[in-house]
């Protein structure tokens, strides 16, 4: 008597359920964690009707000054730390040469003199800085 092989075919699928269930997790992570990313020193900022910025490839850099006058940037080891103007300056000219269409926000507390916020947009700007911009909460 004949000897019965049981032939059967080898399915080539990919199971995507689990990449599906991965892929969920990485979107859940990601959504909770983006909002704790935004660094900078915490001011009071102006309220102001405004519209957000169009989206850019770069990440901003983020210019912090308080009502006292002091200046931090969002870069570095530590970006909590106050800076002298002219060590700005330097700083954002490099990330400026780097990546030349880096858009520059200054968030100003709204109790600084309006000059030397101003002041400061034109030090940001002759830095190379061609996008300086102010940021503001919605009212």
């Amino acid at each position: 008597m004949g000897r019965r092989k049981n032939k059967r075919k080898l399915i080539a699928e990919i199971n995507a359920v689990p990449y599906i269930d991965v892929t969920l997790v990485l979107l859940i992570v990601f959504m909770v964690t983006a909002p704790l990313l935004m660094q900078g020193v915490d001011v009071d900022l102006p309220q102001a009707p405004s519209a957000p910025l169009d989206d850019t490839p770069n990440e901003p850099l983020i210019v912090s000054i308080k009502a006292d006058g002091s200046l931090y940037l969002n870069l570095g080891a530590a970006p909590d730390k106050s800076i002298a103007v002219d060590l700005l300056e330097r700083r954002v000219t490099k990330v400026i040469k780097q990546s030349p269409a880096t858009p520059v926000l200054i968030w100003g507390d709204k109790n600084i003199p309006y000059g030397e916020v101003v002041g400061l947009m034109t030090r940001l700007q002759s830095a190379g800085a061609s996008s300086v911009g102010l940021v503001t909460e919605t009212p």
